[in-house]
Parts: C-alpha cells; structure tokens; sequence
C-alpha cells in the first residue's frame, strides 16, 4: 500500500488548504483592500489559535529559547518581515502591471529556496527530488499563466518593473520558507508557540498599511472568522511540514496551492482555460510523486 512521509503529507494538506483559501477569498473578499484582510483575517487566526498554544506549550519545553542570541532574534524577527514583504510586494507588482505575467513569475518560489538550503543549510536533494522540485514549480507557474507566449512573464522580467516585483516577492517568500525551516528545526522552536508568532507578527507589520486604507468589516465579521480558522489551520499544517522536511521539498509542494485554487475556480467557478489548469494538476501530481520518491 503507498504511503506518503509525513512531510510529504503535511505538505499536500498545506496546498489543499491554501488553495481552498485562495478561492474563497477570490469569492468573498475581493471588495476590502488586501491590507485590510491580511488584518482582520490574521487576527481571527491568532484567537483561534490561542487555546492551543496556552494548552500544549509549557513553560517546561521551552529551555531553548532561553538561549536566544541577537542572530536568532534577527532570524525569527527576518522571517516575519520577509513574510509580510513578500505579500506586499506581490501586490505592488499587481498594481503595476497585469496578472497575466506577474502571478506566474512570483510563484516560483521554489527556484529561490533550493539554492539557499544548499549554499547555507548544506542541504542535499536526490537528483530524483531535484528533478520533482523543477516539475512541480513548473505547474505552479502553468496554473498561474494567462495569455500569451508561456515565456512572456520571463521574458519581461529582464524590462518590465511589474515583473521584476514579481520575482521579487517570490524571493521574500523563498526566504520566508527557508527561515520557518531554520526556526522549527534548527532553533527547535514549538510549533504551538511559532504559528501565532507569525500570524501576529505579519499582523503588525501590515497593520499601519492597512489602517491607510481601512473600511468598516463590522458587517462581514462572519466570514472574517471563518476565514480565520481557515488560515489557523493552514498555518498549522504548513509549520508541520516545514517542521519535518527541507524547506526545497516542502515548498514547491505547498506552492501547488495555485493549482488548487484554479481548478476550484474551473471546476465550481467555470472559468476560462480550464484545460491549461489540468495540464498545471497533472504536472503537480508528476512533481510531487518524484519529491516523494
């Protein structure tokens, strides 16, 4: 019978749940500025998440962190703003130019984390993996392409700012991914006590953006909860993963959130180029088995 390794798994259950997230927020937020979700979403997610935090994190497991230094302050402190800049970024990089060519260009995530494990972790992948890491990133560009010469976002991030921003936020992501990597893993931080680290800490960052362009959510505090559990949960998963495996095998699988989300849309929504977004699945499914092989 077969049996994928946990961090394979928690990695696939991330892209199921991002995705998911992904399509609802396309559905049900799409008329409050992004800042403005980032906030009231990532609060919800915080008071979720609190119970458990307080109910499985003892003072007694935290020896570890009483031995903090500066660099490990800077690194869990880095993650943070990285994951908040790569958001920022993405949208910037929307308002400077069309979908079409900046989503694909800043979903290859992946490109950026292999190298960094390796150059800075010391990493190894299998050539197999290697070669799983590339097909999966591929669909993740495919489910996000548009119109068009399948070449055009690469293309054009050699002139073209949007795309530059692009590959930009796709980078912080990169960073991002490698450093919740590090703190789970190399600096042992619990799990319980790191997810509301981020949620929060992303929160703050955002906040004074948001409060820029802040409109009333009063009305919509329902689905603002709801979504809430969605992230807590997403967030959850997605530190198991980076808990348990390389940030280079877990990433370019949980980037195949893209592809869920636009088969949701295919599927459910009838949207245009539903037959490119199966191409994206299928490559997905290719990348994901040969990283688990």
């Amino acid at each position: 019978m077969f049996s994928l390794p946990p961090g394979i798994g928690y990695s696939l259950a991330a892209a199921l749940v991002w995705g998911t997230y992904i399509f609802v927020l396309k559905q049900y937020f799409e008329e409050y500025p992004s800042t403005v979700v980032t906030v009231g979403v990532n609060a919800a997610a915080v008071l979720w998440y609190l119970p458990l935090t307080v109910r499985r994190t003892d003072p007694a497991d935290l020896p570890s962190l009483s031995g903090f230094g500066l660099l490990e302050g800077l690194l869990v402190l880095g993650t943070i703003v990285a994951t908040a800049a790569a958001f920022l970024v993405f949208l910037w990089a929307l308002g400077l130019g069309d979908v079409s060519y900046v989503a694909p260009i800043s979903k290859i995530v992946p490109v950026f984390v292999l190298p960094i494990e390796v150059l800075f972790l010391q990493e190894r992948l299998t050539p197999i993996q290697i070669t799983g890491v590339v097909v999966a990133t591929l669909a993740v560009y495919v489910a996000n392409y548009r119109t068009g010469s399948l070449l055009d976002p690469i293309r054009k991030a050699a002139s073209s700012r949007a795309a530059q921003f692009g590959l930009l936020s796709a980078a912080f992501f990169a960073v991002s991914d490698v450093g919740k990597r590090v703190a789970l893993q190399e600096l042992a931080i619990p799990l319980e006590l790191w997810v509301p680290t981020v949620l929060g800490g992303v929160l703050v960052v955002v906040l004074p953006l948001a409060a820029r362009e802040w409109v009333p959510i009063r009305d919509a505090l329902p689905k603002f909860v709801l979504a809430g559990g969605g992230v807590a949960v997403g967030e959850h998963v997605t530190s198991l993963a980076f808990s348990t495996v390389p940030a280079s095998i877990a990433s370019p699988i949980i980037n195949t959130q893209a592809v869920v989300a636009v088969l949701l849309g295919g599927i459910l929504l009838r949207e245009d180029s539903f037959g490119i977004r199966l191409v994206a699945a299928a490559l997905a499914v290719v990348g994901v088995g040969l990283i688990a092989a």
